[in-house]
């Protein structure tokens, strides 16, 4: 790894920095967004459970926001559920726009990512090609310089489309991953919003 990168010249450390961080948003993101933490399984239930038995006290509101996404939804459903349906729908989509930034953070990082590395690559080709003509001489050139440069060119065009790839691919998997969540989430908090509409219909 050390000769590759010692053949790759200084502007493959652009390309390391930029791995590192990619790396570090598909783990971040990888565990933010699990199913688990985002969409619980049975929450509208339980939801609907603690309404019917009038057990949706303010703490058990809060717990519920402090749980989960779908959760923070569903919370502000229950406890705006006194309000007129105009309040009560301001309310749902003000949340709902604050978790949806929450649940697409970091992913604009990794579609900047999926643009920069093939320049930063691009950046290092031009590098390698200075070093090849630099090395150039009409009555005889130095071998080792002219392969340095071509190290240098293609080593780091090959690392910057082999970052590129996998920061597209899970920035079109995590932003479909959202999609679906605030899809049902939406869902559910309309079944909910039209269950307290009906209760409160005379």
């Amino acid at each position: 790894m050390l000769d590759i990168i010692d053949a790759a010249g200084w502007p493959i450390w652009l390309l390391i920095i930029t791995s590192i961080i990619t790396l570090a948003l598909i783990i971040e993101r990888a565990l933010a967004l699990r199913s688990s933490l985002v969409m619980p399984s049975g929450l509208p239930e339980q939801v609907l459970e603690l309404m019917r038995r009038q057990q949706d006290d303010p703490e058990a509101i809060l717990r519920l926001a402090r749980g989960s996404a779908m959760g923070r939804i569903l919370a502000e459903v229950a406890a705006q559920r006194h309000q007129d349906e105009s309040w009560r729908q301001d309310a749902i989509e003000s949340v709902g726009r604050d978790v949806s930034w929450r649940l697409n953070r970091y992913l604009a990082g990794l579609a900047t990512i999926s643009v920069i590395a093939p320049l930063l690559g691009l950046f290092g080709t031009v590098v390698g090609m200075i070093e090849i003509f630099g090395a150039y001489d009409p009555t005889g050139g130095d071998p080792a310089l002219l392969a340095h440069g071509i190290s240098i060119a293609l080593y780091n065009t090959g690392f910057g489309i082999l970052i590129a790839i996998p920061a597209l691919a899970f920035h079109r998997y995590f932003r479909s991953r959202v999609e679906y969540y605030l899809h049902t989430m939406e869902r559910e908090a309309s079944t909910l919003n039209r269950l307290i509409n009906r209760r409160a219909q005379p």
